[in-house]
């Protein structure tokens, strides 16, 4: 049977502002919400892709604050440049902003990077073969 990739999971300091950011930053829907032991659970996904891959956000943990030069982070197709611009634009408003924007040769494109509640780096990209776009990868 082959494998699929199907969700990440991530705690979170304040659970609340990590659903609200994943929902208002990355257009995020809750597709299941519970508490386990006290413990708030929540899956996250973009509509229409419930069933595809998830983000589970787990409440109580530690704040994930990246080292300078650390670029791990989560990628999300933004669907344009100017909404990559306006993306960087609001997180440099709200002082969110990881790293501004930049574009690199194929298949990388045009990026921004932010920072979540927990401070991972979330990326917001266009011009990428995957996600709404096209191309070769290669």
């Amino acid at each position: 049977m082959p494998l699929s990739l199907t969700h990440i999971a991530l705690h979170c300091e304040d659970i609340a502002a990590s659903v609200g950011f994943y929902r208002d930053w990355c257009g995020m829907n809750i597709t299941h919400d519970r508490t386990d032991d006290g413990i708030r659970v929540v899956w996250m996904a973009e509509p229409g892709k419930e069933n595809q891959f998830i983000i589970v956000l787990i409440g109580g943990g530690a704040p994930t604050r990246q080292k300078e030069g650390d670029f791990s982070h989560l990628g999300i197709d933004a669907g344009s440049r100017a909404a990559v611009d306006g993306i960087a634009g609001k997180a440099v408003a709200e002082g969110i902003l990881a790293c501004p924007v930049r574009e690199l040769p194929p298949p990388v494109g045009y990026f921004c990077g932010i920072h979540d509640p927990d401070g991972r780096i979330v990326e917001f990209s266009h011009g990428q073969p995957i996600g709404h776009g096209e191309g070769d990868i290669n």
